[in-house]
């Protein structure tokens, strides 16, 4: 799933390949696409854009017809830069596109998602607050003002694990699974521990954690082309995604805990004092 570090090297990609330049047509092809009807995905067609936003993991293309074409890309949604589409329009089918953007230049970009599991989602609207999903947003942990104070307040009341409490997008903004993972094991956290019995020192901890980690990754995706940024992320990455693997730090091997519908990752050396997490397949430890 694109997070944070992977949404805003797309923002900045976009803002240089987009902003200028005059929509010619947007083609949904997957029905279940389009979250919104009114304004029609049409109305954004012959807009110019002026630029292009983050909000969380949400991507904005800001128009001067006043709209807004918001987009997440879910748990298998990529979009993919194209120089020069196809000529002809977009055929509906099983594979993997979703919706096409194409620009008055011939260029233009596919959105698309893997999987059987159809959760991309594409808005058209006035204003992006009125994505349910943006309105909601936490405070973007990469903004000046989110200092340890504002880490502090946010998890005071928190009575859940601090793997789960850092993935709640209404809480805080853009971290996912995978960074959730590498931002615990950088502050030497357990991802069972409670987000309410944190002490100052490890609320400096993990504040470090969290700003550093991310910063990196977004250095790391700077320039990237779109189409490389998931195997950029994933090269990145230190304990998630790398059970069985020597720990980076101390050699420890990686572990894991399955749940549901995901995992994480995790060192025992580094994050539990030696100690195995047990393995319950139980969701509910993540809520």
């Amino acid at each position: 799933m694109p997070e944070l570090p992977e949404v805003e090297a797309l923002k900045d990609f976009l803002t240089e390949h987009l902003v200028g330049r005059r929509v010619a047509r947007v083609l949904p092809v997957a029905v279940s696409v389009l979250k919104t009807y009114d304004p029609p995905v049409t109305a954004f067609e012959g807009g110019e854009v002026t630029a292009v936003h983050r909000h969380g993991k949400f991507l904005d293309l800001a128009a001067d017809s006043g709209l807004h074409l918001v987009t997440h890309l879910a748990r298998a949604g990529w979009l993919q830069w194209k120089d020069r589409l196809p000529s002809g329009p977009p055929k509906p089918g099983k594979g993997p596109l979703a919706l096409r953007v194409a620009l008055e230049t011939g260029e233009g970009f596919d959105l698309t998602e893997a999987g059987t599991q159809k959760r991309l989602a594409v808005y058209v609207v006035r204003d992006p607050q009125a994505v349910e999903g943006i309105a909601r947003l936490g405070p973007d942990p990469l903004a000046a003002d989110f200092d340890e104070d504002r880490l502090a307040a946010l998890l005071r009341d928190e009575r859940r694990r601090l793997k789960g409490a850092l993935r709640d997008q209404s809480l805080i903004a853009g971290v996912g699974n995978a960074y959730s993972d590498e931002i615990l094991h950088a502050a030497k956290m357990s991802p069972f521990k409670l987000a309410d019995s944190l002490t100052p020192e490890e609320i400096h901890r993990l504040h470090e954690a969290l700003r550093s980690t991310l910063v990196e990754a977004v250095e790391r995706s700077r320039g990237v082309a779109a189409g490389r940024l998931k195997a950029e992320k994933k090269s990145g990455l230190r304990v998630h995604g790398r059970t069985g693997e020597p720990c980076p730090v101390c050699g420890d091997t990686i572990r894991e805990v399955s749940f549901s519908d995901s995992s994480l990752q995790y060192c025992p050396t580094c994050q539990t004092g030696g100690k195995p997490l047990a393995d319950r397949r139980l969701s509910r430890l993540l809520k």
